[in-house]
């Protein structure tokens, strides 16, 4: 794969005019469109981890996707940088950055623009009722005749429903069913579609075991036009975008360090618990990682000791608070050099063959220890 055609900033509708002074790039116009959209503000009113809360602290699906998007912008930064400055590849030119880094923030507000509500619970209850229900939904013609659904929808049709999916429904919401002019939803970019897309392939090529690319599906049926249509003008040809790679740990940073601060401010898990467990998993983990990971645990001892000097109202939720940022930090720099030291993995497609993150192989490897 090469930067030139996985920075596409074609449209499925093209429109742009040669005369135009809207000195926007693409990809910026995608972040004002998105942000402009009505699809994007529902997210407000979908709640991350607590449902039904009370409380204004504890994010929402639009709190957390702006947090993602920060992270991927921060990690779009580091990983261009680091490509030009250690000359990882020749035809990576220098603008590209600023491309890379709108990119991917705009994918950040978009990658949970699909989820039903209560997240991967929403997901799993529309997969059972299809997978119980299907077979017994017939399809009454106007002669009143009846015919079994699953005798008119091919496989590909029926797999789509049981497997459902939160990121495929966002390609299909910002590309179809957000309609602003004509059936092309949002008309976004290409290589935005091709970013928000973390598994190139259908329902009929889920592998839960194998390439990460195959683990769920990226498309429906009804969108299979434009899969094959990214595929051509990204040139991933069935691969994943590399940029989909850092989406992906950018949600991951995101909710992974949250969900632990929402914990501790909502009281689900007192600051003293959360210590003796990290000091407990730290225990259990190989010798030549956990001098990392206990002095990650120190330093959230410190901050705790710190807001106690400084005699803060609630210093256990101040210190979780500051360490979460300070765990952001470390993992951002983290997964920007797991990229640098895979990329050649990540531009030919091979990366994840084993089921790879940007996190698997580093020396922190934070996710592997739950964090």
């Amino acid at each position: 794969m090469e930067w030139k055609k996985l920075l596409c900033d074609d449209r499925v509708r093209d429109y742009r005019k040669k005369s135009s002074a809207d000195l926007r790039t693409e990809y910026e116009k995608d972040y004002h469109r998105i942000i402009g959209s009505a699809s994007f503000r529902r997210l407000q009113d979908k709640t991350q981890v607590f449902p039904l809360d009370n409380s204004d602290f504890v994010r929402t699906r639009l709190t957390h996707s702006l947090e993602v998007s920060s992270f991927a912008k921060s990690l779009g930064q580091n990983i261009a940088r680091g490509i030009i400055q250690e000359k990882k590849d020749a035809g990576f030119l220098p603008e590209y950055q600023g491309y890379i880094c709108d990119i991917l923030q705009c994918a950040g507000l978009l990658h949970d623009i699909g989820n039903p509500p209560f997240g991967h619970f929403g997901e799993t209850a529309i997969r059972d009722w299809f997978s119980m229900n299907l077979p017994k939904i017939n399809y009454r013609r106007d002669d009143g005749s009846e015919q079994p659904l699953s005798e008119i929808l091919n496989r590909q049709m029926q797999e789509d429903f049981c497997h459902f999916e939160g990121n495929t429904q966002a390609l299909r919401l910002v590309a179809k069913l957000h309609y602003l002019v004509d059936e092309n939803g949002m008309n976004l970019t290409k290589s935005l579609l091709g970013t928000i897309m973390k598994y190139p392939g259908s329902s009929l090529e889920i592998e839960k075991k194998g390439h990460i690319k195959h683990k769920k599906m990226g498309y429906y049926y009804a969108e299979r036009e434009l899969f094959e249509d990214l595929q051509v003008s990204l040139g991933t040809h069935g691969n994943r975008h590399p940029l989909a790679f850092v989406l992906e740990a950018a949600d991951d940073i995101a909710y992974k360090t949250a969900d632990i601060e929402d914990a501790v401010k909502k009281g689900c898990i007192t600051y003293e618990k959360l210590v003796s467990e990290l000091r407990s998993y730290g225990d259990k983990i190989q010798e030549d990682k956990k001098e990392v990971f206990m002095r990650l645990v120190y330093s959230l001892e410190k901050k705790y000791e710190r807001a106690l000097k400084r005699r803060l109202q609630r210093p256990e939720s101040n210190a979780v608070q500051n360490w979460a940022v300070y765990i952001q930090g470390w993992m951002i720099n983290d997964v920007s050099r797991c990229f640098l030291d895979n990329y050649d993995a990540l531009m030919d497609g091979s990366y994840g063959a084993q089921g790879e993150d940007l996190f698997t192989g580093t020396d922190g490897e934070m996710m592997k220890w739950g964090m």
